[in-house]
């Protein structure tokens, strides 16, 4: 390292690395799911997402946002010349996460049964009580490793250190995926077993990945830590002797907003887990309610959630850029920014949206299986991607502009709205009711962030109405070449009414509907204005 100032060029190729792994890893996540569909069936899938709900919730409780407060925490330090500080907060930090991670450990396994009970509505259920307890006990296992891990890589990215982070997540994505993989086909294809005891092993294999990424981030302690200790002895005092309760006071005002962003979704995902299946049993709809929660919260869920994972890596990239225009009070950059911002989401997550939309039946056999209220349910659940990819920004952005305690309220208000509409909704429209409270429950969040972005930044988005008209009218031009295309295939080849079939339009549909929204935008200079110089280059060099 040499210091830790570093240059702008590993800067630049340490934020590369983070989000190429971090894209790896979060694919890995989706992948999955197809072969994993394949082995335990459609039927089967909610037992699965039953258990991962409340543990992606305990486990954003027990790591609080530390991965990214560490980084802020320790780089703050550092650049002061205090390299102490930081490294007394991750001696002391470890055994703190040890903590959490062991006191969610308990909680999740004692709490499984009970919250079991709250899921579990009626005998015309497919799953019982026990199997849903059983399950996320399995699954608590990695609570005991995963908080352990997230100080870790916080404090490697505090150095500006970004390779562990991006290594260990990927390590532990791919053995949680092959051992969840083998471990189910072995359970039901080899020895013909539960699928109870399937997916058990699918959720233990969590445990198991993060068991593989502690080694990768001991191997690049061992590395670093000659370099930590040589910047150690340099160290100078920020100040008065900072108090461990001082720390970690300063660590909790950082990590408690990143937590609840964190936690969005699932906290979205417990309203239904909660609410769901009570309110189709009293319309009569209990022995399809699993199936249809395992389609809404997890398996169309996975689908949209492909294109969100762009917000989500832009988002991790705004918070430092809108940081340091807010803090130089370069309100013009600010404002360029926030509208440069939304801009490209529209403009990648419209079009992406109506995509699905379009192709929806084809999309859910082609990944899962033939199934009309599979294909209904994802069409009407693709426009909460642009909900989750809008909020996930508009969070980005308050945090950046130090306005935190806004982004939890919005989150609040919103998940608030979700718990009471959810129910009446869901009795109107069945399965639909809860794609429409969780879309109101987003939107109201959204409006709360946008409405503090305009007071705080006197931010106006004159820009990115025209340009959303723009897209808007490009992408309904797109959807008319999809289904045109659609009907040239049912012409030539027939309807999609096999797999195969089903994968061939996906494969010809999707990349010229892609290509049609491309050469238009390229050919009016939409591409150009919303995604800068760059793309201008390019398409002079092509003479576009």
């Amino acid at each position: 390292m040499g210091g830790y100032l570093m240059s702008s060029n590993s800067l630049m190729k340490g934020a590369a690395i983070l989000t190429i792994g971090l894209f790896l890893s979060k694919a890995l996540g989706l992948i999955y799911i197809f072969p994993f569909y394949a082995i335990i069936g459609e039927s089967n899938v909610a037992l699965y997402s039953y258990a991962y709900i409340p543990y992606s919730i305990m486990l954003t409780f027990a790591i609080s946002g530390a991965p990214n407060a560490v980084a802020k925490f320790v780089s703050k330090y550092n650049t002061l010349g205090d390299y102490d500080t930081g490294r007394r907060l991750m001696r002391s930090g470890l055994f703190v996460m040890l903590g959490t991670g062991l006191i969610s450990f308990i909680a999740l396994f004692t709490l499984a049964t009970p919250i079991a009970e709250m899921v579990i509505k009626s005998e015309e259920q497919v799953f019982t009580v026990a199997q849903i307890a059983n399950v996320i006990r399995w699954l608590s296992l990695a609570l005991l490793v995963v908080p352990f891990m997230s100080l870790w890589r916080g404090f490697f990215q505090g150095y500006g250190i970004m390779t562990p982070t991006a290594i260990s997540q990927l390590v532990e994505q791919i053995v949680r995926v092959a051992f969840l993989l083998i471990a189910s086909f072995l359970v039901m294809i080899v020895f013909s077993g539960k699928v109870e005891t399937a997916i058990s092993m699918a959720v233990f294999a969590a445990f198991v990945g993060a068991i593989a990424a502690m080694f990768v981030l001991l191997y690049y302690w061992r590395k670093y830590v000659p370099e930590f200790d040589r910047l150690r002895a340099t160290s100078i005092s920020s100040g008065e002797h900072i108090s461990m309760v001082t720390i970690y006071k300063e660590i909790l005002t950082y990590s408690i907003p990143f937590a609840f962003v964190g936690m969005a979704d699932p906290l979205f995902q417990l309203v239904d887990m909660l609410t769901f299946n009570d309110a189709m049993t009293s319309i009569g709809l209990a022995k399809v309610t699993d199936e249809y929660f395992g389609m809404i919260n997890f398996l169309t869920n996975k689908i949209v959630m492909i294109p969100v994972m762009l917000a989500s890596g832009l988002s991790m990239a705004l918070i430092p850029v809108i940081t340091r225009y807010y803090t130089q009070g370069a309100q013009t950059s600010l404002r360029y920014t926030v509208d440069k911002t939304f801009q490209i989401i529209l403009f990648v997550m419209l079009p992406a949206t109506v995509g699905i939309m379009t192709l929806s039946y084809e999309i859910y056999y082609a990944f899962y299986s033939k199934s009309e209220a599979g294909a209904t349910i994802l069409m009407h659940y693709a426009p909460i991607a642009i909900l989750f990819a809008l909020f996930a920004v508009t969070a980005a952005l308050m945090q950046g502009i130090n306005y935190q305690k806004w982004v939890v309220f919005s989150l609040l208000t919103g998940i608030f709205m979700k718990l009471a509409l959810n129910i009446p909704l869901i009795k109107l429209f069945a399965a639909d009711g809860s794609i429409i409270a969780t879309g109101i429950g987003y939107t109201t969040a959204i409006a709360i962030n946008v409405a503090v972005i305009v007071i705080v930044l006197n931010y106006r988005p004159t820009v990115v109405l025209k340009r959303f008209v723009l897209i808007a009218l490009v992408t309904a031009t797109m959807a008319v070449v999809v289904l045109g295309v659609k009907w040239i295939l049912a012409l030539i080849v027939g309807e999609p009414d096999t797999k195969w079939l089903a994968i061939l339009y996906v494969v010809v549909c999707a990349p010229l509907g892609a290509l049609a929204y491309a050469a238009i935008t390229l050919k009016i200079g939409l591409a150009q204005n919303v995604l800068g110089e760059r793309i201008t280059r390019i398409t002079n060099k092509l003479g576009l």
